[in-house]
């Protein structure tokens, strides 16, 4: 890992120290790499100069785009000659995601437990518009479980078990459209918000972006496409050199460091001023927009006193990118608590007057649980 240092874009302030870099010596969980499932590539992983590479039968643009229509299959599977389902049986993994539970909440999401084909289960939620028209967002996961240990989230409970596969982070779209019945022409919207960590997998979460982003797959652009991340500083910067990228979302919670260390252990490697630095290197693209998320706890980061060093830290940011606050989503692995509306519409008015462009998300899906940091594996729950 490289060393952190000071880049020329920003200066921290007085307050602000840097952590000493790490070392080979006290790797993290997020450090080391993820375990890693073996076996034949995945068919909904491919892109057409993959099929072709592997001499698949039949034009490859055409398999390609079977794979990834899913409005146009036929029980459940992609329609294609006895030929080519023959070659991709003895050459790739065609399985996909079992949909094994969903629940429908009060406003309409739906989180649905996913089966993977070595037994493991993953949580990926649906969110159809709220208005008459046909965009719906999808939010997914890219891990078994989660390496980064956040204490107000629900994944990181169980620990990291192991990266998604392109092939799987693919499958959860493709299966997810299937059951909602999505068409063609629906506007579709991804987020990278569900378990795990997506740049502790950025190579697989990657190659399933470049599949998504394809114009002969189902050609969602990247400013449909989302990845949050809880601080991985190195990650963010190799996202940044990445083709296609899609558009970044920086989950912080706290304004100072102590405060941060104590809720996302990932700030002892990349604190406050080395995220802030990582972002003002972020090469921004015509009309694009960061995001910066911040879940209020209440008595742990709702004061005031916050509001004005999260509005010191956005600096230039706050001027044209959106701060997204979010409640507290309470569930059973965290004592902590969301904060009542007064003190809510008090911290987003101060950051208003800051001259912060606020958003207050609406959590969707909290009487499933399946709002942020909700998500935990099916069968975890039930220990």
């Amino acid at each position: 890992m490289k060393p952190a240092r000071r880049g020329p874009s920003f200066r921290p302030g007085p307050s602000i120290h840097y952590h000493e870099p790490v070392t080979e010596s006290s790797l993290h969980p997020w450090d080391r790499a993820a375990p890693e499932r073996a076996g034949k590539p995945s068919a909904y992983a491919l892109l057409p100069e993959d099929f072709a590479a592997l001499a698949a039968p039949g034009r490859a643009e055409h398999l390609f785009a079977q794979c990834q229509h899913p409005w146009a299959w036929v029980d459940d599977r992609p329609r294609l000659s006895r030929v080519i389902r023959d070659w991709m049986a003895r050459n790739l993994d065609s399985s996909l995601p079992e949909i094994l539970e969903h629940k429908v909440s009060e406003d309409r999401s739906t989180k649905l437990v996913l089966g993977l084909s070595d037994g493991e289960r993953i949580e990926a939620v649906h969110l159809p518009s709220e208005f008459r028209d046909p965009r719906l967002t999808l939010c997914l996961s890219s891990q078994v479980g989660c390496a980064m240990g956040c204490t107000f989230c629900a994944t990181s409970a169980m620990g990291i078990k192991r990266n998604l596969t392109a092939g799987e982070i693919v499958g959860q779209v493709l299966v997810l459209l299937r059951a909602v019945g999505a068409e063609r022409t629906h506007r579709i919207t991804i987020l990278f918000m569900g378990m795990g960590e997506p740049l502790h997998n950025l190579e697989h979460v990657h190659r399933a972006i470049r599949v998504f982003n394809h114009e002969r797959g189902l050609n969602i652009s990247t400013r449909r496409i989302t990845v949050s991340t809880s601080g991985l500083a190195n990650g963010i910067e190799r996202l940044a050199r990445l083709s296609p990228r899609p558009w970044l979302a920086l989950s912080l919670n706290a304004t100072t460091d102590e405060a941060r260390d104590a809720v996302m252990p990932v700030n002892r490697a990349w604190n406050l001023a080395r995220l802030r630095q990582a972002l003002a290197a972020w090469p921004l693209g015509a009309r694009e927009r960061l995001t910066v998320e911040y879940v209020l706890m209440a008595g742990v980061n709702d004061t005031l006193e916050d509001a004005d060093r999260l509005a010191e830290w956005m600096g230039t940011l706050r001027e044209r990118h959106n701060l997204n606050l979010i409640r507290m989503n309470e569930h059973a692995a965290s004592t902590f608590k969301e904060p009542d509306e007064g003190r809510l519409a008090a911290f987003a008015d101060r950051l208003k007057a800051r001259g912060c462009f606020v958003t207050v998300r609406k959590s969707r899906g909290r009487d499933v649980q399946g709002a942020c940091g909700q998500l935990v594996r099916g069968d975890f729950r039930r220990g």
